[in-house]
């Protein structure tokens, strides 16, 4: 599977993937404090386990940062 995240193209050896399952491989560590938005929609946390990306999909996931 070929997907688009953030701007870049990443292959992954799956015919499948849940949101939580591209987040367990792409940032394993660093889960809390992200959004994730699929076409420019946000899939809610609670959503991630079931929520199935596809090929086609754009994908783009933000950390919250601190500032002030």
């Amino acid at each position: 599977m070929e997907l688009k995240i953030n701007q870049q193209i990443k292959k992954f050896n799956a015919e499948s993937l849940s949101v939580q399952s591209l987040l367990d491989l792409e940032i394993p560590n660093k889960q809390n404090g992200i959004a994730v938005a699929i076409n420019n929609t946000v899939v809610p946390k609670i959503k991630w386990n079931e929520f199935l990306v596809q090929e086609t999909d754009e994908i783009l996931i933000i950390s919250a940062t601190q500032g002030g």
